[in-house]
């Protein structure tokens, strides 16, 4: 069995000739010449317009990802300002484990949100769930901005915080597979690695975006402002961003990909498209596959970008103050570097730059790790947490490209969704507890050994379970056909469609 699963496969007589179905209906291919037209759009490059159209759609995707992202960790930073407006203010302890339980709320729901928005990609289109994601994103911020406190509404100031937590948490699960998949579709094959990285810049940039509000707000308002209202505008500034983006969202343009399954697939398939009984009896080893892939990418990730600064805090010898400017300089490096790896992997393939990650987290962690918990120059502590960060842009650049690769346009957007979605609440949203928990109990060995053994897991399936560097992907065949049918005079205006090639034997 393939890594795409068992896929149906209609009945073609081996070199037979494309067969009509009637005015304005798809015509069939036979699997060779499926495989001629993938082969011929393939050969073609892009055009100038087509690769400005990919640009173009790129900003609009990502521009959502960097405010979904940015919504997402303005709460974490904010914490502690507006933790006793809503908490019990008698134990500041206590309420701001309470406000980091709203923080954990949001990878509770996206399991559900990955779910849901990608059925809903998968059937009625990428557009259409990404403008629906960053609607209900915009609500949550919103809801935040304007929410009166715990002494004006009582509970129900707690009640109504933690739903619109869960109702970002269900938008942000819905937002990386879709974006993921819309990125991939919609990047011109000879820079797809580039285009997709695109991602990740806007995730790590609504990160960086969101400690500089907080960098910028702590020097213009004082502490006792901040806490009174000031931790409302960094909420109101996500709510507007995301209205701006729903705007952007409006005019993108649909993959081709999917145009060309709704176009091109029998009405049982499309009814089968984005269900969870099609991924998990025909797609469970790609979905298994994107689990696997995605553990020790998470665990690095959220280690260096998020339980870092906790973590140096508590045990380097450093200031706060200047931890939080050696945090924001690393991660601005990491961003940058995203696009730099993407456009390296379209030239030597996303193999190996998963298995450089891999290598080099197993083997670097504990020195960077143990280095960092005794480092006392800013300098060296800036140099040992960019050293993380660029080890981890190995993945980090290409991950969601290589899930997108995994699987067909029309269960894509739920098996990236929802691969993604348990690894990462189940090993990547629990790294900070998990860090907190072990250094708290004298076990700081146990979490970086932790972090190391996640790593090499996935090294393992990088090494064993992935395609071959820089083979065909069923992207390359989807893409194929859909410039194929692009290029050929009077297709759309006959309605003849061709098939994309997961109608065919792979």
């Amino acid at each position: 069995m393939s890594m795409e699963g068992a896929a149906k496969t209609p009945q073609h007589t081996p070199g037979a000739h494309a067969e009509p179905r009637g005015p304005g209906e798809p015509t069939r291919q036979s699997p060779a010449e499926q495989a001629r037209t993938a082969a011929a759009g393939e050969a073609r490059k892009p055009t100038a317009e087509e690769t400005r159209h990919a640009v173009s759609n790129t900003l609009k995707g990502s521009a959502g990802n960097l405010i979904e992202w940015f919504d997402l960790y303005i709460y974490a930073a904010f914490s502690g300002y507006f933790a006793t407006a809503f908490f019990d203010k008698s134990d500041p302890v206590q309420s701001q484990i309470d406000a980091y339980l709203g923080f954990a709320l949001t990878f509770l729901m996206r399991p559900v949100g990955s779910w849901f928005f990608g059925r809903y990609a998968d059937r009625h289109g990428r557009k259409a769930a990404l403008t629906l994601s960053i609607s209900l994103m915009a609500l949550g911020s919103l809801i935040l901005a304007i929410l009166p406190g715990r002494d004006t509404i009582g509970v129900w100031a707690l009640v109504i915080l933690y739903m619109s937590r869960l109702l970002q948490g269900f938008s942000l699960g819905g937002e990386y597979g879709t974006s993921a998949t819309y990125m991939s579709e919609v990047a011109t094959r000879n820079r797809r690695g580039f285009f997709s990285s695109f991602q990740y810049v806007t995730l790590v940039g609504g990160q960086v975006l969101a400690l500089l509000t907080l960098i910028i707000l702590q020097n213009v308002l004082t502490s006792e402002q901040l806490h009174a209202w000031g931790w409302r505008i960094p909420f109101i500034l996500g709510a507007v961003g995301a209205l701006v983006v729903l705007w952007l969202r409006r005019s993108m343009d649909e993959s081709l990909e999917h145009d060309k399954i709704a176009a091109a697939t029998d009405n049982a398939e499309v009814q089968d498209a984005g269900t969870l009984k099609v991924l998990f009896t025909q797609y469970w080893r790609p979905l298994l596959l994107t689990v696997m892939l995605t553990l020790g990418g998470t665990v690095a990730f959220y280690t260096y970008t998020t339980y870092i600064l906790s973590y140096m805090n508590n045990v380097s010898g450093i200031p706060k103050e200047q931890t939080s400017v050696i945090n924001f300089a690393a991660l601005f490096l990491f961003m940058c570097l995203q696009p730099v790896a993407g456009l390296l992997s379209d030239k030597i393939g996303r193999k190996a730059l998963l298995v450089a990650f891999g290598v080099g987290g197993t083997l670097f962690t504990w020195p960077i790790l143990g280095t960092l918990a005794n480092v006392k120059s800013p300098m060296v502590a800036f140099l040992l947490m960019a050293a993380g960060l660029v080890i981890t842009v190995g993945y980090t650049s290409i991950s969601a490209l290589v899930k997108a690769e995994l699987f067909p346009a029309k269960i894509r957007a739920l098996g990236v969704g929802l691969g993604y979605a348990i690894a990462n609440s189940l090993f990547g949203g629990t790294i900070p507890f998990v860090g907190a928990y072990m250094n708290s109990h004298n076990m700081r060995a146990g979490f970086i050994t932790y972090v190391t053994v996640c790593i090499a897991i996935s090294l393992v399936v990088y090494l064993f379970f992935l395609p071959k560097n820089k083979s065909r992907t069923v992207l390359d065949d989807e893409q194929g056909h859909a410039y194929a049918e692009h290029s050929t005079a009077g297709t759309r205006r006959t309605g003849a469609h061709v098939l994309t090639s997961e109608e065919g034997t792979r």
